[in-house]
């Protein structure tokens, strides 16, 4: 019986072997730089690595997602014993740019947010948008080499130096994705699978009626009905983007596990998204993440059968999501116009996130490659691609954070929201002010700010010490020396030591804000975020800063000492460094 069940099991390797190599083979020639060597070349035959990203999917809600069959796939590589799974800490800010940054480069000092503002330059920083991001990398490659180098980056923030990067903010720059000849032959060979498309029709069909059926039921229920029930078109399209991209990237890293790239990073970002808008645990929630895992489920199939080099394969998250209230829901303003009155200044400029942010940038990208695609075709298929992405374009709202706006170049006080984190900027002056200056120019605002319901800290410099700030008490961290002042403004948190480090350590950014500001976390287990979502991170309290890192058993990882997503970037640099050195050789270590 174990003769047959084996010989079961070599068949079916050696037809899937040769299923991939019949489908991908003739593209993978076309891609040149990472194709098979040519006769004589030297061939690199170390591991590779594989990292998954599940954006923003904390360690708790995966482990709940896990127990409620959300998961399958992940559950049944757990059972197996090929990999483990532990809770990390990510650091702050517990933003995707952060950690992205520390992992792939080992650097996240001065990016203390999803926003910012340099006030030296008169510009703000917003890491939805490609040249901020590449300004971003470019500093940060300066420094140190990235993880991806010859390898490949898929819907990222950061490209960590990879040679081929689709859809990642920091590569985005002409040419084009699809405007090159070798790329139209992925487009092509994406394109002429009918079970794709098939897939992607019936995937976008079904959760469109779905979600259409959820906004009948909750018209029906009086006071409950968060949904715009007379807007059919706008859940079709953002649910095609969605399912659209995630075959895309699939598509991708399966092909480049067949080309033998030597490291793969790619991000899964509807999760982040859906619990920004309905909670991090909502059924809709958890049914993003079952969409990942089936992708995950193709990508960790195509890994097993390759050939072409062997992969240790990661699924990781960046940070957490935390329940959440609306600042503006709970005390019917924005934190901007409360500055504004506290101040009496007219002039407030505040920046906050737009609902389907994610989806909406995937759809600008799509847009752009359509645009690049018309160029290439006959004038009858320039004018359906042109058709197309005017409709796509039709679907996109304005959107005034745009690079090339800066409207912060007027205003006098600037405050970037990042969730529940929110830098307060004045433009008294270039310089980083401290708190004795705000006092002096504002006599009454950082009382107002500890009294208000909705802030739980305020983070300040004064004298060389970070002071935070609560509604009762005051903390100084001054060379590692911590005192106190009345009652402890951490106190009740998990992991407090922990956290008035990466506080300190935030303050301390030189692009920090001369304020910084902490929504207060409730006693039901929310907090109160800057921006209108149901789940946020980019702050404290919850799991947003404890996502999960699933690796090989064989490695072993000592993660209890990673205090920040930086910690990691040593474990994944020694894949591309000579083999003594390799993970693989050194069992039971730290990443450190």
């Amino acid at each position: 019986m174990n003769r047959l069940s084996r010989w079961i099991v070599d068949g079916y390797r050696a037809l899937a072997r040769a299923y991939y190599h019949l489908r991908y083979r003739a593209v993978a020639r076309q891609l040149g730089s990472l194709t098979e060597p040519s006769p004589g070349a030297p061939h690199d035959r170390r591991p590779g690595f594989i990292i998954i990203q599940l954006d923003g999917l904390s360690y708790d809600h995966l482990v709940q997602a896990l127990a409620q069959g959300y998961a399958p796939h992940i559950k049944r590589l757990l059972a197996s014993g090929q990999v483990r799974l532990a809770p990390w800490r990510c650091g702050l800010p517990s933003t995707t740019p952060a950690v992205q940054a520390g992992l792939m480069f080992g650097d996240n000092e001065d990016i203390p947010g999803f926003r910012w503002y340099e006030k030296e330059r008169q510009r703000s920083l917003v890491c939805k948008w490609p040249g901020h991001a590449r300004l971003i990398q470019s500093r940060l490659a300066a420094r140190r080499p990235g993880i991806l180098r010859g390898g490949s980056s898929y819907f990222n923030v950061l490209d960590g130096e990879a040679e081929w990067a689709v859809f990642t903010l920091s590569a985005l720059r002409p040419p084009r994705l699809f405007s090159s000849v070798r790329s139209l032959g992925v487009l092509f060979l994406f394109l002429l699978s009918p079970r794709r498309i098939l897939r992607i029709v019936g995937l976008t069909l079904w959760y469109y009626l779905k979600d259409l059926m959820r906004r009948l039921w909750a018209a029906l229920q009086p006071g409950r009905s968060s949904y715009r029930l007379f807007d059919p078109l706008s859940p079709l399209f953002h649910i095609f983007i969605n399912i659209l991209f995630q075959e895309v990237q699939t598509f991708g890293v399966m092909l480049d596990i067949y080309r033998g790239a030597p490291a793969i990073y790619v991000n899964f970002t509807t999760y982040d998204e859906v619990a920004h808008q309905v909670g991090p645990t909502h059924k809709l929630a958890f049914q993003a993440i079952k969409q990942a895992d089936r992708q995950i489920q193709r990508i960790n199939r195509m890994r097993v059968h390759t050939t072409s080099r062997r992969y240790d394969l990661y699924i990781l998250s960046d940070h957490g999501i935390t329940p959440s209230v609306p600042f503006q829901e709970r005390f019917g303003q924005r934190l901007g116009d409360y500055l504004r009155e506290q101040i009496g200044d007219p002039l407030v400029l505040e920046e906050t996130g737009e609902a389907h942010e994610q989806t909406l940038a995937k759809a600008r990208y799509l847009a752009d490659e359509l645009q690049g695609l018309e160029e290439q075709l006959s004038s009858r298929g320039a004018a359906i691609v042109r058709a197309a992405r005017r409709y796509v374009n039709r679907r996109i709202p304005a959107d005034w954070e745009h690079e090339g706006w800066d409207l912060a170049r007027r205003r006098d006080v600037i405050v970037q929201d990042s969730g529940p984190l929110a830098h307060v900027y004045f433009n008294v002056t270039q310089d980083r002010l401290i708190l004795s200056d705000i006092v002096l120019l504002y006599p009454r605002l950082l009382n107002n700010l500890l009294d208000h319901p909705g802030i739980g800290l305020v983070v300040g410099l004064e004298d060389g010490a970070v002071i935070v700030m609560g509604k009762g008490g005051t903390l100084s961290v001054r060379d590692g020396e911590v005192r106190r002042h009345g009652d402890d403004p951490l106190a009740g948190l998990a992991d407090r030591d922990y956290l008035l480090e990466q506080i300190a350590r935030l303050a301390r950014f030189p692009h920090s804000g001369d304020l910084i500001l902490f929504g207060a976390w409730l006693e039901d287990g929310r907090v109160i975020s800057f921006e209108n979502q149901r789940g946020t991170h980019g702050g404290i309290g919850g799991p947003q800063g404890y996502p999960f890192l699933i690796y090989p058993a064989e490695i072993g990882l000592a993660l209890n000492h990673v205090r920040n997503a930086t910690d990691l970037y040593t474990h994944f640099r020694r894949y591309r460094l000579p083999e003594r050195v390799h993970p693989r050789s050194q069992p039971g270590s730290s990443v450190q």
